[in-house]
């Protein structure tokens, strides 16, 4: 008895007494690999960024700029650093570009973060305040912005090219902007004037050449060769083509079975068969008036045999086979056709037509353009040249963001400013509204408008200028008055950035403020990590 009451108070105050320092320290981990990881693409921001390079399990090696690329492939294993990959991830769907600027404010924030709650606020308030902050940082973006018509086409082309000018092709810049906007502009569909789907442009990226060589074609492109092993036609003009999914081959049994055949009759009655099944085929489809075929690559069998390749010669029809199973939508939206899934169905009003296909040497190899294409579906196909395949690739994601630039002013019809020039005018104007909040809240905005300078000041950094001089100037400059005072990293000084047509989208701002500030809010609020075996 005497010993449940010595026990009884032990009890109570274990109870009472809580372990914060476990919560602290987990918060911290959290918020230190987060931070590391924003450090590593850090010196990739803006056109004088450096270029990652990234060696694989595989030994593939990939040279990159692209904020999402380098962090997609590095294997981040810390619970809290992956959703800054995931952070880099979401920008890139929203956006397109701007994917290394959010994971650095990200960071920036986290790290205004790690001296508020050294000073004891807690972690809800932060957040909550955090959240106040970035809705006023997009209404301030909003009101600086400039609006912009499709029709503009210069700054839609202005727009594109710096996107393009924090990348490895940054030299060709001239030639890939017009590019992408015109590839955009000619998907825009005019009853749904602000829908772009990207999947409407296709990149076919060939070897050889340099990227001086990529061109827009108005039609198809086929990173193939025409099968003519039997000798057929590789140039029809006039062409009716068809897109097939069956075999022209001769039917197997669905399961492995042997057929025994015991006399020289019966097996000459099976070739014979399958030579008048093939025929057959092959009557119909010329029947139908088709001189170009486009087939389906077939997992089950072979879709096309020597013999019907023969024939096919014979009828003079064109062929192109292994066509992908992916690209079969893409394909009959262009030549505005339907594909055909068996021969019974094989009829003249599911054919496209177009005036000329041909086959043509490019590089080492050969493709197929199908142009001239009769009411032609609101797709359109960039051909990417380049001297090696590390090139190509980077072409690729470059043009990849310049599309989804202009896709995003189609989208949210508004320019602004780049060059660090919102990011310092929404600093100052949050810390001027920082003064009129109370209480914790006007501190935790305050460090939200300090960390939102990592901007102008990084890419000072990577452009080798003193990011502690530029920055000031800008502070200077903008509280004068000058909101679109930014960096201009070629001449090294502060200048009119929308003079030098340095701009952006809106909503690549917009969502980078948001989608950063977001990340940080749920990183505050973790303040422990159970792994369950």
């Amino acid at each position: 008895m005497a010993a449940m009451a010595v026990q009884a108070p032990r009890s109570s105050k274990t109870e009472s007494y809580v372990d914060n320092k476990r919560k602290d320290d987990i918060r911290m981990a959290n918020i230190k690999s987060a931070r590391s990881v924003a450090d590593a693409v850090r010196t990739s921001l803006g056109p004088k960024g450096m270029d990652k390079m990234i060696s694989t399990a595989s030994g593939e090696v990939i040279i990159t700029n692209d904020g999402a690329t380098i962090l997609n492939k590095m294997e981040v294993l810390q619970p809290a650093a992956k959703m800054l990959v995931e952070l880099s991830k979401s920008q890139d769907v929203v956006a397109g570009d701007g994917t290394t600027t959010v994971v650095v404010i990200a960071g920036a924030l986290l790290k205004q973060c790690q001296t508020l709650l050294h000073s004891g606020i807690h972690p809800t308030v932060i957040s909550d305040s955090l959240h106040k902050a970035s809705m006023k940082a997009v209404d301030v973006l909003t009101a600086m912005a400039v609006p912009v018509e499709l029709s503009d086409r210069e700054s839609l082309v202005k727009s594109a090219s710096t996107s393009l000018n924090s990348k490895v092709v940054s030299q060709y810049s001239s030639l890939l902007a017009p590019l992408a906007v015109d590839s955009v502009l000619s998907v825009v569909d005019p009853a749904k004037p602000d829908l772009v789907d990207l999947r409407d442009v296709k990149i076919v990226k060939k070897l050889g050449g340099t990227v001086d060589d990529t061109e827009l074609v108005k039609g198809l492109v086929f990173d193939k060769k025409v099968s003519h092993s039997a000798g057929g036609p590789s140039r029809v003009e006039n062409a009716k083509i068809a897109v097939i999914q069956f075999q022209i081959s001769p039917p197997k049994t669905d399961i492995e079975q042997s057929i025994v055949v015991s006399d020289y009759t019966q097996m000459d009655r099976i070739l014979k068969e399958e030579r008048n099944y093939i025929l057959s085929m092959i009557k119909k489809i010329k029947a139908a008036g088709c001189n170009v075929l486009l087939i389906q690559k077939s997992i089950l069998r072979d879709a096309v045999t020597d013999l019907s390749l023969h024939y096919l010669a014979k009828a003079k029809i064109l062929v192109i086979k292994d066509v992908e199973r992916d690209d079969i939508e893409f394909i009959t939206k262009t030549l505005n056709c339907l594909p055909i899934a068996n021969i019974e169905h094989f009829r003249a009003e599911k054919l496209g037509y177009a005036d000329m296909v041909e086959e043509a040497s490019l590089g080492d190899g050969k493709i197929v353009k199908i142009t001239g294409i009769k009411d032609m579906g609101r797709t359109t196909t960039v051909l990417v040249r380049g001297s090696n395949q590390l090139v190509l690739d980077e072409a690729e994601r470059s043009l990849h963001d310049a599309l989804c630039v202009v896709r995003c002013l189609v989208n949210k019809k508004f320019l602004i400013a780049g060059g660090g020039a919102p990011e310092i005018e929404l600093s100052r104007q949050l810390g001027a509204w920082s003064k009129v909040l109370q209480g914790m809240e006007s501190y935790c905005v305050r460090s939200f408008a300090e960390a939102l300078e990592v901007v102008p000041y990084t890419l000072a950094e990577n452009a080798g200028l003193n990011p502690i001089t530029i920055v000031t100037e800008l502070r200077n400059r903008h509280a004068q008055g000058e909101i679109n005072a930014g960096i201009n990293v070629r001449k090294g000084q502060i200048t009119n950035i929308l003079e030098e047509n340095v701009v952006q989208p809106l909503l690549v701002s917009t969502s980078a403020i948001t989608l950063a500030t977001e990340c940080v809010r749920m990183i505050l609020k973790i303040d422990d990590i159970v792994t369950v075996r």
